[in-house]
């Protein structure tokens, strides 16, 4: 074993409920999550450490443990907080503590972000379902406020479910609980080389990750089949363009997270085993946490350089996007023939399993642009050349990598994830657990890495020459639907069916961006039917079904599109804002969309809906406008689709709908007649990397947005779209500079 290998690890998602019971009493099912995790911080002298602890997740509480506190019972926490509503978690993505890969959690308070920490994990996957246990604990807190009564009231439903020594009040606990989630194995399952990768244990929840949320104009035809894998062309692309869009598609029985990790290993040894064009890999710059440039060398002395982006979906899918790449680091190679690698696109996403079956499986598809010439010589001849050109040794890597990992067992069955149902280990966690005056600090007060615990920490190792963390020998782990169903919003159920409808008068909102005149016109907006969207059918909880958009419920006044040298927010306020004019004043509710781009210089697109009647109170609209931010942040959705642009910036922005409150810092402004909604896409990494690419070819993409409101319960379905904008080939230059 090695000093610095690490095992993965994973949780387990499961979905709460609210079950009502007799008496007027309202039970929620508590979750409990706990496993291993890395702990990262800096110590008062200035050097990072890297903490094995076990966290525990509990309804609303968490606690830090440095052992298990299953195995050592009576043990105190040394940390330990509450989830409140304004806790933010952020994926960093990866990051390298010596010869191994972490993935970072960040989490802090959106309105104090001095109050943050940091954990790691195993991997992706690992660091999806911590993700998911935050947000699971987020929901328990809201849960708890939505319930109202007073602060006595509060104060006593949460000794209620919360656990001490005494026996009684573990019954308790034990009836409302419903789940219990183990996250990893245990250390001493941990113990294994760095290249074993743990494949997670499915989930009952159903996922829609092989139906798109937008209509797309591809038409794939397989063309051929190798080794079991299929070979599609776009034929609808290969008739427009230049090049040639193909993509290889195989089942791979593991999960997506182990695939994941088998495709984005650098392990020289492993590679060998199902990759023949990218075996020999090295790290030339990890430039963030979902970013690197790497270097390769193939046969007949070539060499190559490309940069790797990945991120992944709120679905699950991971994507990864391949470009050829220059480096200063990596110069032109004596002897050897630098090579242009095709630029290509990894998509992995997980297949639901049958009833009783444990063996994951994932669908993996890989799409690269061919130059046509060749493409279709070897298709119509099979010519030996194209058979050792790079673009068919890219195409058999799914092959290689569906046999590699058909042939290695462990990375199919083993699971990092046991879920134990309406069991409750009367284990004592603490001594008076949870005291009201004890846990009012939210958990990243609770963690801060400056304790004095931290720093005396008797299994800490330091190299104080380079002050790197040396980490402990202990370490873990398209298809389509049929389109003939229209969900049209009922005007009457979301606004007041009493009040008389006004008359809108479009000349009297201009905003710096100019309404398209037809489909040539550039750097404008149009407002587009919803029917290029699928949304949530009226059955959609019974079988899933997803039906075409209808028309908008509000009417798109205006679009401004603004520059200054930082992100502008509450442009509602600005007296300037078309929401403050007279027109503006007299509506009877406004809706603006502020998404803050970053940039040099940063850009704000707004967008502005009005509606032409008061909000019914009553409607899902007025619950979502007059609603928490935390609940507001569970139902703000976006489907994007582009229409027109480069292949790499459609995968790369997918048309799968996005919980922006849950991607990206949301932060929302009641008053008046309107609400405002500011989505500050600079807060996450991932979605910075994706803004940036769309950036780089914003001048020749069309892009389709929808907005609604996600429905969650029969009473809310089906769905319907509040708005939709359609952005033509924007220009940055053109953008018109913000004054205050």
């Amino acid at each position: 074993m090695e000093a610095a290998s690490l095992k993965k690890g994973g949780s387990e998602r499961s979905e709460g409920s609210q079950n009502s019971g007799g008496g007027g009493g309202d039970e929620r099912n508590i979750f409990e999550y706990f496993g291993w995790v890395y702990h990262l911080g800096v110590n008062s002298i200035g050097h990072d450490f890297c903490h094995l602890r076990f966290l525990f997740i509990r309804g609303k509480y968490v606690e830090m443990y440095k052992r298990d506190p299953h195995e050592n019972p009576g043990i105190d926490p040394i940390r330990r907080g509450v989830i409140g509503p304004t806790f933010m978690v952020e994926e960093l993505g990866r990051r390298r503590f010596n010869i191994s890969d972490l993935y970072v959690l960040r989490f802090y308070n959106r309105l104090d972000e001095t109050k943050r920490g940091e954990i790691a994990c195993g991997t992706a996957g690992e660091a999806r379902k911590w993700m998911e246990a935050f947000d699971q604990a987020k929901q328990q807190a809201e849960y708890e406020l939505q319930r109202g009564g007073g602060t006595r009231t509060k104060l006593n439903m949460e000794a209620e479910i919360n656990l001490d020594r005494h026996r009684p009040r573990v019954r308790r606990y034990a009836y409302g609980l419903k789940k219990l989630i183990r996250i990893g194995q245990g250390p001493e399952s941990l113990l294994r080389h760095v290249t074993n990768v743990v494949a997670n244990a499915q989930s009952d929840r159903y996922y829609e990750r092989d139906v798109s949320d937008a209509t797309e104009a591809h038409e794939w035809k397989c063309v051929q089949t190798i080794n079991g894998v299929r070979i599609f062309e776009d034929v609808a692309e290969s008739q427009i363009g230049k090049g040639v869009l193909v993509k290889a598609v195989s089942v791979v029985d593991a999960s997506a997270d182990t695939t994941f990790e088998v495709l984005l290993s650098l392990e020289r040894h492993q590679r060998y085993e199902w990759d023949m064009l990218t075996g020999d890999l090295e790290m030339v710059d990890p430039c963030d946490g979902h970013y690197d440039v790497v270097y390769g060398t193939w046969q007949s002395k070539r060499d190559f350089v490309f940069s790797r982006q990945w991120f992944r979906g709120q679905d699950g899918t991971y994507t990864i996007l391949q470009f050829p790449a220059i480096h200063k680091k990596k110069p032109p190679r004596s002897g050897y023939r630098r090579t242009k690698i095709n630029p290509s696109t990894w998509e992995i996403r997980d297949l639901n399993t049958s009833m009783g079956s444990h063996t994951p499986r994932c669908v993996v598809t890989q799409t690269l642009e061919i130059h046509s010439a060749g493409w279709f010589r070897w298709k119509k001849n099979h010519c030996s050349k194209f058979e050792k050109s790079v673009p068919y040794a890219l195409l058999c890597q799914v092959a290689g990598l569906k046999e590699f990992i058909a042939a290695n067992p462990p990375l199919k069955f083993e699971s990092a994830a046991t879920v134990v149902h309406s069991k409750v280990s009367e284990v004592s966690v603490s001594n008076g657990e949870y005291e009201d005056a004890e846990v009012q600090d939210q958990f990243f007060d609770a963690t801060d890495s400056s304790s004095e615990e931290e720093d005396s920490d008797e299994n800490e190792v330091t190299d104080k020459k380079d002050a790197r963390v040396k980490l402990k020998n202990v370490s873990w782990a398209i298809s389509s639907l049929a389109l003939k169903k229209t969900s049209a919003p009922d005007a009457n159920k979301e606004l007041d069916p009493h009040a008389n409808p006004i008359v809108i008068d479009s000349s009297q909102f201009n905003g710096s961006l100019h309404k398209g005149k037809d489909e040539t016109d550039v750097n404008c907006w149009t407002a587009p039917s919803g029917k290029g969207f699928m949304i949530r059918g009226k059955n959609y909880l019974k079988d899933h079904s997803k039906v075409t958009g209808g028309d908008s419920l509000l009417k798109l006044l205006a679009v401004d599109w603004l520059k200054a040298d930082r992100c502008i927010d509450s442009i509602a306020l600005h007296p300037k804002c078309i929401v403050q004019s007279e027109a503006g004043k007299r509506l009877p509710f406004m809706l603006v969309i502020n998404l803050m781009v970053p940039a040099k210089p940063n850009y704000n697109l707004i967008l502005y809906y009005a509606a032409d009647r008061p909000l019914n109170p009553d409607s899902l609209l007025a619950k979502f406008v007059n609603g928490s931010d935390l609940y507001r942040d569970s139902r703000f959705k976006l489907i994007p689709s582009i229409v027109e642009g480069y292949w790499m910036v459609k995968r790369a922005v997918g048309s799968k709908a996005c919980l922006l409150g849950k991607a990206v810092t949301c932060n929302y402004l009641r008053q008046d007649n309107f609400l405002e909604i500011n989505v500050d896409i600079g807060s996450s990494s991932v979605a910075r990397g994706v803004i940036g690419l769309v950036l780089g070819y914003v001048t020749s993409i069309v892009v389709d947005l929808a907005i609604l409101i996600e429905a969650k319960e029969e009473a809310e379905l089906p769905e319907y779209i509040l708005g939709t904008v359609r952005l033509s080939r924007v220009k940055p230059d053109l953008a018109v500079q913000f004054k205050v």
